[in-house]
Order: structure tokens, then sequence, then C-alpha cells
């Protein structure tokens, strides 16, 4: 049997295929009754929206790469949950795509993998450098996302720095003086870990504590393992923190198991907050208090931003005025206490 087309739905409804055309394309300027009507002939025939063919003839390929580090780090794995979503509002499709953080991957999804089946990349880099970004004709629209290079793409992101400072604050309003940072990285680079890292040291100097190199643990990656090992290594080595300000979940959720093996409790000796909200934090024991990003929203403003250059790359000549410039974009966040900065609730 042959494929229903816009033709064949346009005449069971006794419509034009311009009408068919509207009412697919979700045109405000179509009757309640004539929008049913439509709707009932698709359901009817079976009409499905040819979405290949309406991309290409727009010189699109209806595709985008989400392109992170990791997938096996929940924090990623549910950013692309939603971005998947919102690309399906959009009859797009993702590609999802792991980088490893190595540069030279980065650099391939930069460039569109040396294709030109992708009509847009959604990247999380960690090895790029600000000079990657700066000539990159020929290369297919990108959204920036979480760690901000220095110019050149788009960028979306939550305020690390004043998350950290309000986490931060959060341990010292709990009386906690020794509060050591589980990732921290002190340098002058623009990542996400030095963005944090400069909200706990804020935080540390508004409320007079002396800020000690020291209390930076450093990690390999930000995995559980790495914050156990981390948080372990610093007890041998004799530090007594009574708090931990984790830079992810994952690290903090790898702290709460040295400690709970080093029969240090929490949050009575130690409160433990941590970074993202995954869904582990939700079901450890303790819970895990953390600064919860709106991964929805970073979904939303990074496909929004992503679909308005690849409209622009691919628009015809002319049509066009000017080209905005690189846009920095700014999402909610919020603190989300529990049990292991809290305690139990009381019943």
């Amino acid at each position: 049997m042959a494929r229903p087309r816009i033709k064949d739905v346009a005449r069971h409804a006794g419509v034009s295929e311009k009408t068919v055309s509207n009412v697919i394309n979700d045109y405000a300027h179509v009757s309640d009754r004539t929008r049913q009507v439509v709707r009932e002939a698709i359901e009817h025939l079976g009409y499905r929206v040819n979405l290949a063919g309406r991309h290409l003839r727009k010189g699109r390929t209806g595709i985008i790469a989400l392109v992170v580090p990791e997938l096996d780090i929940p924090y990623f794995a549910e950013l692309a949950r939603h971005v998947i979503r919102e690309a399906e509002e959009r009859s797009l499709t993702v590609l999802i795509h792991q980088s490893g953080a190595d540069r030279a991957h980065e650099l391939a999804a930069l460039a569109g993998f040396g294709s030109t089946f992708v009509d847009g990349i959604i990247l999380s880099p960690l090895a790029l450098t600000a000079d990657d970004l700066r000539d990159r004709t020929g290369f297919p629209p990108t959204v920036l996302l979480g760690e901000l290079l220095e110019e050149g793409a788009d960028h979306v992101a939550i305020d690390n720095e004043g998350a950290a400072r309000e986490a931060t604050r959060h341990l010292i309003g709990l009386g906690r003086r020794t509060i050591l940072a589980v990732g921290g990285r002190d340098d002058s680079g623009l990542g996400t870990a030095e963005a944090r890292t400069r909200g706990y040291r804020a935080a540390l100097a508004e409320a007079g504590i002396a800020y000690d190199p020291a209390a930076l643990l450093p990690v390999g990656s930000f995995r559980m393992p790495d914050g156990a090992r981390a948080v372990a290594r610093a007890l041998e080595e004799g530090a007594r923190p009574d708090a931990l300000l984790c830079l992810n979940d994952q690290l903090a959720l790898g702290a709460l198991r040295a400690l709970h093996e080093r029969g240090v409790s929490v949050p009575a000796d130690v409160a433990v907050i941590g970074f993202d909200d995954v869904e582990g934090g939700r079901f450890s024991v303790p819970t895990l208090s953390t600064v919860a990003p709106d991964k929805a929203a970073v979904a939303k403003v990074a496909v929004q931003l992503l679909q308005h250059r690849i409209e622009e790359a691919t628009a015809p000549e002319g049509a066009v005025s000017s080209v905005q410039a690189p846009q920095d974009r700014m999402v909610a966040h919020r603190l989300v206490l529990r049990e292991s900065t809290e305690g139990h609730a009381r019943r």
C-alpha cells in the first residue's frame, strides 16, 4: 500500500494541501474545526511527516550533536534526556558523542566530525582553549555548556561562582569553619572547577575565615572513587574538617563513603554538600545536600540558541541582515538542603 501523502490528507479532509501544511506546522491562523478535521484525516490515513525531506529542502539534516565528556556521569545523562526532549519539540534528532575530555575529540566535534551530517553542536568542553574557537570558518554552529572559554561561541551555564559561594555560606551558617573543597582548583582558568573554587574562597573571606591552600583536595576526575580517595587521604594526613564542599555530587557521594568507613558521622561531625542534584543523592544515606542547576533550562536555552544559529547559517543569501554576537546565557540554580547538612528530619 502506498504511503499517504499531503494531497491524500487534503482530499480526505476536504481542504487544500496548503491548509494541511499549516496544520502540520501548527500555524495559528487555522480554525479549531479545520484543525480537528485535518488531524482526524492524518490519523485515519496514518500519514507521517517526512521530516528528512522538510529539513533537506532548507539545507539541513535535522540532526544535532550533543558532545559530553563522559556518558556515565549522571549529570550528563540527565542533561542529555532534557536536550533530547527539547530537540524533539523542534523536530530535531540528537546524536550523543563522548569526548573523554580529550582535546582531539573535542576539536573533531567542533569541526562537525569532518562531515555535513550534523547541523550544529552542543558541546561541554574540558580540553579546548579559547584559541580553538577563534577561527571556525566553515564549521557548524556551536553552543558551549559549562566551561566558559574567552570568546567565539554561545555559552550556557549557571553562575558557578555564585552557587559555590551560596553553598559555602550555608556551611558557614551551620557553624562550620574548617571547610575542605573536594575537587577545588586554585588557578586562573575559566572552567567550572576554577569558578566554584573562587566562590568558595569568596565566602570564606566574607566570613573572616583564612584560606588555606591545603584545604583544596585535588582529584584526577570527578567520580565517586576520586572523591573517596581524596577525603581518605586528607584524613590519613591529619586533616580534621567539619565540612566538605564537593564540586559535584559524584565526589560528594564518594566522600560520604570514605567518612562512613572511618566512623565519621554526617552531618554531626562533618557536613557535606555537592553540586548537580543527581538522582543518586536523593537516595544516599544520608541524603545529599546539593546545588541544583536547572538542567531543563540549560537544555532549553542551548537548543534554542543552536536552532537560531542553524537558521542563520542556512538562511538564503541576504535573508539575515546581521549575525548576532555570541551570547553568554546564565540559567537558574538553587540550594537543595537534605540530611548531609541538615540532619534527619524530626518526626
